[in-house]
């Protein structure tokens, strides 16, 4: 028996969309809902109340009422600790199955809630990891949504020995961003001449010789390392995903020129190993025309649709970002992570649905929830090669354990094994070895 009866006060999109996501989703159930207690009193199989309270001696989780709401509003989120895992919503009720609202917990994360609510934004205009209730209670690096589903599988198996759930299975995806192609190479008249002229200026003559090198062709550019992520590929038998920052110039926008030829040379290169997004530009921040042009431009070269995307600098601002995206028809997103800290940034290592807040419905565009970021480890945690290791096996465990995806979010400049990124390509070979 695989399936279960849900007896609640009224059906919500909030209720339906959360059962799919912990019923469905992470325990591998079948399950209906109903306000029918008639058709509940006479099922003889696996069911359960969820409500304010219990019905009889059915089997009983006590709401707290976030999924019977429609509005956004500020939520006391108190914590606990059940069986040495922190939970929020608890509820104080003997009859319930587990002393916390799991389903109103897991929708709390899921949706990215609290990012609806007043917060101070970074420089960059985001949500900071810092904020975060899960940061706050030291579990950001705990997939809490997956714990919690087991431990509320493990109580309904107890009351039902013949229900069967079915975890996920692990899996590994590395991605990378190509934020800038070439360190030196097709940048075009006027910023070659630049670079040279900055190099001269602050006297740093390194800089300088390595860029004649590289131009003149005495030496490969050191962010060009491709054809290493290709043979990683071939070696471990990798299915990455590549986002491809395509747009104007501007200050924290500098790739190559969208009409280079040797640049659209390269995606289409890439595009026969693995799947192509777009890396939406700083520059096309909660600007819908320029996110237009963006896609539209890079499915040109690519001779087909664009359909999956990660904001450049993690820029993610809800709903409005991702209401852009499904508006261009993107279906797949991986921006949900925080650049300064690892982590579960949704509490969850799965992909799953976007839950638009605002409108107060689930909608068709998935989220792919990243995991690891080289700059997180190196520029913002300060990790060196060692401690860096060790961070992605800890996380790495965390993911298995569970069953999630463990995403990991490279860049081509991160590879160059030079300057600030020097012994990191082999930092990035030892964690697919581990990952795979």
């Amino acid at each position: 028996m695989d399936s279960l009866l849900v007896f609640v006060p009224k059906i919500t999109n909030r209720l339906r969309y959360t059962f799919d996501v912990v019923l469905s989703q992470l325990l591998g159930l079948k399950y209906d809902i109903t306000t029918d207690i008639v058709r509940f009193e006479l099922r003889a199989e696996a069911k359960f109340v969820y409500g304010t309270q219990a019905i009889g001696s059915h089997p009983f989780i006590k709401s707290s009422g976030l999924l019977f709401e429609r509005e956004i509003q500020s939520q006391e989120l108190k914590v606990s600790d059940y069986n040495g895992i922190k939970v929020f919503f608890p509820v104080f009720d003997r009859k319930s199955m587990l002393p916390y609202d799991i389903f109103s917990a897991a929708f709390y994360l899921v949706s990215r809630y609290e990012e609806y609510l007043p917060f101070v934004a970074d420089v960059h205009g985001r949500f900071e990891a810092t904020s975060s209730c899960l940061h706050q209670h030291g579990i950001l690096r705990q997939p809490v949504v997956n714990l919690w589903s087991r431990q509320f599988a493990a109580v309904l198996t107890a009351s039902f020995p013949s229900l069967t759930t079915t975890f996920p299975t692990y899996n590994y995806l590395p991605t990378y961003d190509i934020d800038a192609a070439w360190a030196y190479l097709h940048k075009g008249l006027y910023r070659t001449l630049g670079g040279f002229a900055r190099d001269i200026t602050q006297f740093d003559f390194q800089e300088l010789k390595q860029r004649w090198e590289v131009i003149s062709g005495q030496k490969n550019d050191p962010f060009d390392s491709f054809e290493f992520q290709l043979r990683l590929q071939k070696k471990y038998k990798l299915h990455p995903k590549y986002f491809i920052l395509f747009a104007e110039y501007g200050f924290n926008d500098k790739n190559i020129n969208t009409r280079n030829p040797a640049f659209q040379q390269l995606i289409k290169h890439l595009a026969d190993y693995a799947e192509v997004g777009i890396h939406p530009s700083y520059g096309s921040f909660q600007n819908k025309a320029k996110l237009r042009s963006e896609i539209k431009n890079l499915s040109a070269v690519l001779n087909q649709e664009v359909t999956q995307s990660r904001q450049h600098f993690l820029r993610l601002r809800l709903p409005i970002t991702y209401q852009h995206l499904i508006d261009l028809d993107i279906t797949d997103d991986y921006s949900m992570g925080y650049a300064s800290q690892p982590g579960f940034r949704a509490g969850i290592a799965n992909s799953f649905l976007f839950y638009d807040l605002d409108h107060d419905v689930p909608t068709n565009l998935m989220i792919h929830p990243i995991t690891l970021m080289d700059g997180t480890l190196r520029d913002y945690m300060k990790q060196d090669v060692d401690e860096a290791i060790s961070t992605t096996q800890e996380l790495n465990a965390t993911v298995r354990a569970v069953g999630g995806t463990f995403v990991t979010l490279w860049h081509n400049e991160s590879l160059s094994d030079e300057k600030r990124w020097k012994g990191w390509r082999s930092v990035y070979e030892k964690i697919i070895e581990m990952s795979v």
